[in-house]
């Protein structure tokens, strides 16, 4: 028995549903398609949720994820926004506002950052990193998706909304 003859009478419930009213169980439901799903499938719905118009705008949730990750899933998500971010719109960022703390812990130069070093990065830098990333690569919200399809007790941080909207398009993808 795949996942999918498992859960398939629950996403059922998510089929068409555009995020404005969640379901009060989804906290649970997204628990269990999270446990049995494929990760791939779990990021294809964190991404619909993070380009939607029903829920904050991507830079946003991303400082909220960030906001609420350990070292190393800090580390991982600020290497994945300044590799998309570039290093010349990544030094235009460097100037000025939130993000200038970026300046000093890179040294003015892309490098690979530590999880100790994501520690001193505020997520207020992040959130104008990332919204300056997906300006230069929109598929950062692809990546950064895939990224906490890993991590799905983070993933519910963002809320019902964003939930409701994974689920639905887990749902739709597995309705083809």
């Amino acid at each position: 028995m795949n996942w999918m003859d498992t859960l398939g009478p629950l996403l059922q419930r998510y089929t068409g549903s555009s995020g404005s009213q969640p379901d009060s169980e989804v906290d649970d439901h997204f628990d269990q398609v999270s446990r049995a799903a494929p990760s791939s499938e779990i990021a294809q719905g964190l991404s619909a949720a993070f380009r939607s118009g029903q829920t904050p705008p991507f830079s946003q949730m991303v400082s909220q994820l960030f906001g609420n990750s350990n070292g190393g899933q800090r580390a991982g998500m600020l290497n994945a926004l300044i590799s998309a971010a570039g290093s010349s719109g990544l030094g235009s960022l460097l100037g000025g506002g939130a993000a200038s703390g970026l300046g000093s812990l890179l040294g003015g130069h892309t490098t690979t950052v530590t999880p100790e070093q994501a520690a001193q990065v505020s997520p207020e830098a992040v959130q104008q990193l990332a919204e300056h990333a997906e300006k230069s690569d929109p598929s950062i919200v692809d990546r950064v998706s895939q990224i906490y399809a890993e991590h799905p007790t983070l993933i519910k941080t963002l809320g019902g909304a964003a939930l409701t909207i994974a689920l639905a398009k887990v749902a739709e993808r597995q309705g083809r």
